[in-house]
């Protein structure tokens, strides 16, 4: 091979890369210079969701979590400061998400123990008259 056809060669692989490079920095900095209103749209629904099944009740340290870094997180949008708002937006979405299981958990495990007892009031109950 000569040196020429080396360095068309070269230059093939060189500059797709490149524009690859290029074009991934716009999408960061297009990104980057956006409001994350749809992510402020799910984080809303998943914190009032999360309050609305018992979190502040059944996973107060999670809920109460969420309920912070969204507030921060919409502070960040009044500064405009985009990423941090989009990045505490979305750990509130998870922390509500993991309060709104933890509280269906909880629940489901209250309802296991009472119908635990009603079943056992049941049994003590026929224990009784067949005595």
């Amino acid at each position: 091979m000569t040196q020429h056809s080396l360095h068309n060669r070269n230059s093939r692989l060189v500059l797709p890369k490149l524009a690859a490079v290029a074009l991934g920095g716009l999408l960061l900095t297009a990104c980057a210079g956006n409001p994350p209103t749809e992510q402020f749209a799910v984080t809303n629904s998943a914190v009032r969701s999360a309050v609305s099944a018992g979190g502040t009740e059944f996973a107060p340290v999670e809920t109460r979590s969420a309920q912070e870094k969204w507030k921060d997180a919409e502070l960040a949008l009044q500064k405009k400061d985009y990423d941090k708002a989009r990045t505490l937006a979305e750990q509130a979405e998870w922390d509500a998400r993991l309060a709104e299981r933890k509280t269906q958990a909880v629940k489901a495990q209250k309802a296991l123990e009472d119908a635990q007892r009603g079943i056992q009031e049941l049994r003590d109950e026929g224990l009784r008259n067949v005595q």
